[in-house]
C-alpha cells in the first residue's frame, strides 16, 4: 500500500497537493454531529460511549474524505482521570473543580489510574483503527502541560489565564509540581492511544501564546519536550504534531527544540512568513483562518489558495489556524477542500 499522504509529508516529503484535515472537524457545524450529539445526551457522554464518539470522528471522512482522521474526544478528560469533577454548562463551556495548594495537587489520583477513566476513550481509537478507510490517518491528542493546567488551576478557560499565571508567580513549587503530573499522565495517555491504533498524536497548546520569556522555554517547549522524548521510548518512530497557539517568534525553532515531526501555525502569522521563519526546520500544519468557513465566497478561494502557494516549497499540513467554529457553513468546507485539491 502506498504510505498514507499526512505520514509522508511528517516525514518530510514534498507533496504535490497538500493533504488536507480541519481541527474540530467533528463538530457543531455539521447535522449529523448534532444528531448524534442529541442521541448521547450530553457532551462528557457522547465522549464517553465509544461508538457514539467514533461515529462522530468518522462522520467528517464520510462527507468529505479528509485526509486524516482526529479522534473525538476533549483535552479535559485527562484532568478529569486526575480526579477533579468536570462538568459542561450548555452555551458557556467547561467547567472545573479547581486544583490550587499543593495538597491538591498531592490528593490527585495516581497517574497509573488515568486508564480507569479513559479507557472508553481507548475503545474508540480501536474502533477507529479499524473502520476508517485505509487511506485515511487516525490521529490521536492530548493537551499540553500549560493548557491543561489553566483550567485546573481556574476552574474554567479564560481570556488571559490569569489564575494560572497567578498561581505560577505566588506558588511556584504548586505550579510544578501540578505541571510535572500533567506532564507524566499524558505520556501514559497518549502511549495508550498509541497502542489502540493511533499511527500520529498531536499536542495542543491552546494558550502557549500567554507564556513569554522563560516562562515560554519552561512551561510549553520543555514539557513538550519531555513527552515527545518519552513516547519515543515507548513507540519509536511516531510521528508527533505540536500546536505551540499564538507562539508567534516562538514558532521558529519549536519543532526541532521539542523533536515534533511538523509544527502547526494558528493564523495570527501569515503563511508567507511562516514559510520563511518555520518550515525550514520541517513540516508545518495551517493555517486557513477558521472565519472563512464561516463568510465563505471569493475570499475563501483566494486565501486557500494563498495558503497553498506559501507552503508549496516544503512539506506542508493543510488545516485551518484554528477549530472550525458551530456558525460555519458545511458548503465552504467543501470548496476549501475542492480548492486545496485542485490548486
Amino acid at each position: 500500500m502506498t504510505e498514507k499522504t499526512i505520514l509522508r509529508a511528517l516525514k518530510g516529503e514534498i507533496l504535490p497537493t497538500p493533504p488536507i484535515w480541519m481541527m474540530r472537524q467533528a463538530g457543531r457545524y455539521l447535522p449529523e454531529y448534532r444528531a448524534t450529539r442529541a442521541q448521547a445526551g450530553d457532551f462528557l457522554s457522547l465522549c464517553y460511549t465509544p461508538d457514539l464518539a467514533a461515529e462522530v470522528t468518522l462522520q467528517p471522512i464520510r462527507r468529505y474524505g479528509f485526509d486524516a482522521a482526529i479522534l473525538f474526544a476533549d483535552i479535559l478528560l485527562l484532568p478529569q482521570a486526575l480526579g477533579p469533577k468536570l462538568w459542561f454548562v450548555e452555551g458557556e463551556g467547561p467547567r472545573m473543580e479547581t486544583t490550587t495548594t499543593m495538597a491538591q495537587v498531592q490528593a490527585l489520583r495516581p497517574i497509573g489510574a488515568i486508564h480507569d477513566t479513559l479507557s472508553p476513550v481507548y475503545e474508540t481509537v480501536k474502533i477507529l483503527s479499524r473502520e476508517l478507510p485505509k487511506e485515511t490517518t487516525l490521529i490521536g491528542f492530548a493537551g499540553a502541560p500549560w493548557t491543561v493546567a489553566t483550567y485546573m488551576i481556574a476552574g474554567r478557560g479564560s481570556k488571559d489565564q490569569g489564575a494560572a499565571h497567578a498561581l505560577k508567580a505566588a506558588d511556584r513549587e504548586t505550579f510544578v509540581a501540578l505541571i510535572d503530573i500533567i506532564t507524566e499522565a499524558t505520556v501514559l495517555y497518549l502511549s495508550e492511544q498509541v497502542k489502540a491504533g493511533a499511527e500520529v498524536v498531536k499536542l495542543f497548546d491552546s494558550w502557549a501564546g500567554s507564556l513569554k520569556g522563560e516562562d515560554f522555554t519552561d512551561f510549553a517547549l520543555k514539557p513538550a519536550a519531555r513527552i515527545i522524548a518519552a513516547l519515543r521510548e515507548l513507540h519509536p518512530g511516531l510521528p508527533v504534531i505540536a500546536f505551540p497557539r499564538e507562539a508567534g517568534e516562538g514558532y521558529i525553532g519549536f519543532g526541532k527544540a521539542v523533536g515534533a515531526d511538523c509544527v502547526a501555525i494558528d493564523n495570527s502569522v501569515t503563511p508567507e512568513w511562516a514559510a520563511e521563519h518555520v518550515q525550514p526546520g520541517g513540516c508545518v500544519q495551517g493555517n486557513l483562518s477558521p472565519v472563512h468557513m464561516v463568510t465563505g465566497g471569493e475570499d475563501l478561494v483566494r486565501e486557500t489558495r494563498r495558503v497553498v502557494d506559501a507552503f508549496r516549497k516544503g512539506p506542508h499540513i493543510f488545516n485551518l489556524g484554528h477549530g472550525i467554529t458551530p456558525d460555519a457553513d458545511p458548503a465552504n468546507v467543501q470548496l476549501m477542500i475542492d480548492t486545496v485539491r485542485g490548486a
